[in-house]
């Protein structure tokens, strides 16, 4: 039986992640979910889009989760904005790994994480919550990736690095082995 999700958003990656949770997951979307004051359109792939103000008296905590589908705008303070006030309403968040990912058994992935194809999560990583690993990244073995991050495509992390909270990691970056990088960094 298919879990029911409302993905929060209505732009570019919110019709990306109704692609990969609609036809690489066993969630059923069935809304997508705007601040009142962004609301342009009803519909997205003749789904509602609904106030986020008012989420949860249609669409109750107890019978959906959320995936907020935000990308990295504002160093993803949009993003993590958006997942408190979710979770402040009682929501669960999920999270969407690609079955084209390779995601070793004692990794640790929070919630309102986002793996793309092509990731390679090595044995004893963590994942925070509220994370982005667009396609292509390799997370080396006992590296932490912390809460609310994004890596685009490409990033190498090496072995036992600790990226910090809200940092952003553009096309092709490199971290050697042992780098911890501060929270609210753009490599």
């Amino acid at each position: 039986m298919s879990r029911k999700l409302i993905i929060v958003g209505a732009g570019e990656f919110a019709m990306i992640a109704y692609e990969y949770f609609t036809h690489d997951s066993d969630f059923e979307v069935c809304a997508f979910s705007v601040e009142k004051e962004y609301l342009e359109n009803t519909t997205l792939y003749d789904l509602p889009i609904v106030e986020l103000e008012s989420i949860e008296t249609t669409y109750p905590p107890a019978d959906y989760e959320v995936f907020v589908a935000i990308p990295a705008s504002q160093l993803n303070r949009l993003r993590t904005r958006l997942y408190e006030v979710v979770k402040s309403k009682g929501y669960t968040c999920a999270s969407y790994i690609s079955s084209r990912a390779f995601v070793w058994h004692n990794a640790q992935i929070g919630e309102n994480c986002f793996i793309f194809e092509n990731n390679t999560v090595q044995p004893f990583v963590s994942i925070g919550n509220n994370v982005i690993l667009w396609s292509g990244n390799h997370i080396g073995h006992r590296s932490r990736i912390n809460d609310n991050c994004f890596l685009s495509s490409h990033v190498v992390v090496s072995g036992y690095c600790d990226i910090g909270e809200s940092c952003f990691l553009g096309v092709n970056s490199t971290l050697n082995d042992r780098i911890s990088i501060p929270k609210d960094c753009v490599i």
